[in-house]
């Protein structure tokens, strides 16, 4: 290895002069006092890129390494992105430059060509969003996070780090592909609208998650899809988006996994982009005709309906209103989608699903990325799907609106139950109970039937005929198969840690301002309140509103742009948000990863229980977390969260990825935590379990709303329905 203390260290003055490499790369004795070696070996793996860095020293000397990989890691990821790309084109000094040049590496190009393979593999199921990837590719592919392509520093063009951030997804997901594998036969007739496969089994990284069991799926059903973390609901609906089982070709699948990719195309465009797919239902129409069977003709109408929904004079219209609802302005509407995060373009794609209606829907957590406002919308909007609707969610409410059956992924099986989610619930109680009583009456019949055995098996001709004839009976009960015993499901107790006390006030907002920059519209004017220990409140309003800043300027990510937030000197936050998972690294145990945040814990054995308790146990402590579901490493964020002991938890989507029975114990710990609590979520049944107070964030200011979170909830939806009469009203007036 190189001596990389004379190739680095000499630059890092210079790229911390410039401000704004200086706003993301902190403090620099931070990042010189991890050891330039330890520094390499963390921030640049192998099989990404391979890179050449120029160093020209003060003595005129040249400093040259060459190595493979570039990382995104926390907290050096804005610093490495901003730093090493940039420097080149942002220092003017001629004694000292640095050069850092990509070209695609052997392993990169063999990904990239096995992306092209599988998008032509894709074109032949006809899949709406292999439409849209190929769309965005020839827009533009320096501005799509999924392209492949990074701009280096001869150009000035950095990718950033939620590009990067996607690029990491996309290797997750292709990693998972690899490591899972599927076993299943079409058992319904190939021109079905329905979906029936027998002997269905899924295989992750050698662990069983499904095992010979049915998956039915039927017309004209919305299905939700339930089971704890790690159970495999993702899983499942990824080997259907792929069709890695068999599926009839004329039923359409969009599996929304990914946001919109980043191109030129207004939000707009995206949305009414489906002319292939009308192409491709109209050849469908015309095969459909000649067929005289009656499931072809039950599937011609439904293609008639759906070309009809297409109409060109209503299509801007019906797609400008989808968008609406998900909570773009009609100025959003005509943005790019390169200026839009993650976040809204993971709406836009929402959109396209909801526009396009195809056969099969599958949404896995589609209002991770809505405020309260989109999630009433959408539920109003599914609930009148007509085709087949699969959907993962941890809402009950949600589920309750809009499914019309229950999926439950339960030892390997797919269980199914007829109704929303408190039917579910409810039915599953009985049959437990009932379980319960058939399994104890018949081990007190054996029980009894072996005592019998036992004393007179051996006593008078009589006595030992009638021992027989229960030897027989005890034998035919074995043969039919015995109640299994009822296992009750796991009970998760989260803990906070007490933070003791600290003299109020903690916080004090004071007269606070805040917008991005000069040129961006105010988001919050002249704020004042406090925040103490015993603070339960929960932020809501539109999206927009400043929920997600308000909590970042409390934290200190942001500085106010006037006015002065006071907090207490001793005061320790702790602040979640929806994206901390998506930067563990993945590469280590959930054991190793605690331990090496908190060296203080010397005892294996003492970390494994401290994990434990946030339902992370047995091998799912020592495996890799990329083997972990999204679930899974939610848990493990709680964990190295709690075992920081703040005083003050803030927390942003925190139930996103989570199954119920792990939100119901993260209620309980933020319940029985003696410290402060400030929430923006989605979930409505969780705000109502541990917020005392709403406050809805709107028209630059934060005020108390008056009622409890169930009456907002009221309040949207009566909102949601007049938008959509007052709609109906102008499209009748039009006629």
């Amino acid at each position: 290895m190189y001596n990389l203390s004379s190739i680095i260290e000499p630059s890092l003055a210079l790229l911390l002069n410039n401000t704004d490499c200086r706003q993301n790369a902190g403090d620099k004795e931070s990042f010189v006092g991890m050891g330039i070696e330890n520094f390499v070996s963390q921030s640049f793996p192998q099989n990404e890129f391979r890179y050449t860095w120029r160093h020209l020293n003060a003595d005129a000397t040249t400093s040259v390494m060459e190595f493979d990989g570039f990382a995104v890691l926390p907290p050096l990821a804005p610093f490495v992105r901003r730093t090493c790309v940039e420097f080149a084109c942002q220092t003017d000094r001629p004694h000292f430059g640095a050069q850092l040049e990509a070209m695609p590496s052997d392993a990169k190009k063999k990904q990239q060509q096995k992306k092209k393979e599988a998008a032509k593999a894709r074109q032949s199921g006809k899949k709406p969003q292999s439409n849209n990837q190929s769309r965005a590719a020839e827009d533009g592919k320096e501005q799509s996070p999924t392209s492949g392509v990074l701009q280096n520093g001869t150009n000035g063009t950095a990718i950033s780090v939620e590009e990067a951030l996607c690029l990491k997804l996309e290797e997750d997901a292709r990693l998972n592909a690899d490591a899972r594998s599927c076993t299943g036969s079409l058992a319904s007739h190939p021109r079905s609208r329905d979906i029936k496969i027998s002997n269905f089994s899924i295989t992750f990284h050698g662990c069983e998650l499904l095992q010979d069991t049915m998956l039915e799926l039927n017309c004209g059903r919305r299905y939700g899809l339930l089971g704890l973390n790690g159970s495999g609901k993702s899983t499942l609906l990824a080997v259907l988006g792929h069709r890695e089982v068999p599926i009839p070709e004329q039923i359409d699948i969009f599996h929304l996994t990914r946001e919109m990719p980043a191109s030129n195309k207004t939000a707009l465009e995206c949305v009414m982009e489906v002319d292939e797919e009308r192409v491709r239902l109209e050849k469908l129409a015309e095969e459909l005709v000649d067929c005289l069977e009656e499931d072809a003709q039950e599937q011609l109408m439904d293609v008639y309906e759906r070309l009809e929904d297409m109409a060109a004079d209503t299509a801007e219209a019906r797609a400008a209103h989808i968008l609406h609802g998900l909570g773009f302005t009609a100025k959003m509407q005509k943005t790019p989608t390169k200026d839009f995060s993650g976040g809204w373009r993971m709406r836009i794609a929402l959109a396209r699903a909801l526009y396009v209606k195809p056969h099969l829907l599958l949404l896995d957590e589609p209002t991770n990325h809505l405020d309260l406002d989109a999630c009433v919308w959408l539920e109003e909007e599914l609930k009148t799907y007509k085709r087949i609707l699969v959907i993962i969610s941890h809402s009950q409410d949600f589920l309750n609106g809009i499914c019309t059956n229950i999926i439950h992924v339960n030892k390997k099986q797919l269980k199914y139950y007829t109704g929303n989610y408190e039917a579910f619930v409810k039915t599953r109680m009985e049959l437990l109970e009932n379980q319960a009583k058939q399994y104890n009456w018949e081990q007190d019949q054996i029980a009894h039937m072996k005592n019998y055995i036992a004393r007179f098996g051996h006593g008078s001709a009589k006595l030992a005929r009638q021992a027989q004839s229960k030897e027989k009976t005890l034998a035919k009960m074995v043969a039919q198969g015995l109640t299994e015993k009822v296992v009750n499901d796991k009970v998760l107790n989260f803990y906070f840690p007490s933070c003791g006390t600290i003299p109020p006030p903690v916080i004090m907002v004071q007269n606070v301002s805040f917008r991005y920059n000069e040129d961006a519209p105010w988001i919050y004017k002249n704020l004042e309140f406090g925040i103490d220990l015993d603070t339960r409140l929960a932020l809501v309003g539109p999206n927009g509103a400043g929920k997600s800043t308000l909590l970042k300027l409390l934290y200190g990510d942001l500085v106010p742009t006037s006015g002065m937030i006071r907090k207490n000197s001793h005061l320790r936050i702790g602040r979640y948000h929806q994206h901390l998972h998506e930067l563990l690294d993945l590469d280590i145990s959930p054991l190793d990863y605690m331990m090496k945040a908190f060296p203080e814990v010397k005892e294996r054995e003492e970390m494994r229980k401290i994990i434990g308790r946030y339902g992370l146990t047995g091998r799912q402590q020592v495996c890799p977390i990329r083997q972990l579901s999204d679930g899974q490493r939610c848990r493990v964020v709680f964990a190295w969260l709690a075992w920081q002991v703040p005083h003050l938890l803030l927390f942003d989507e925190p139930t996103n990825h989570l199954d119920m029975e792990t939100i119901d114990a993260l209620a309980d710990a933020i319940n029985d935590f003696d410290g402060g609590m400030v929430l923006v979520s989605h979930d409505f049944r969780l705000i109502n379990q541990v917020a005392e107070e709403i406050w809805v964030c709107e028209n630059e200011a934060v005020t108390k709303w008056s009622g409890n979170i169930l009456d907002y909830k009221e309040h949207l939806k009566d909102k949601v329905l007049s938008d959509n009469q007052k709609r109906q009203d102008f499209a009748n007036r039009g006629k």
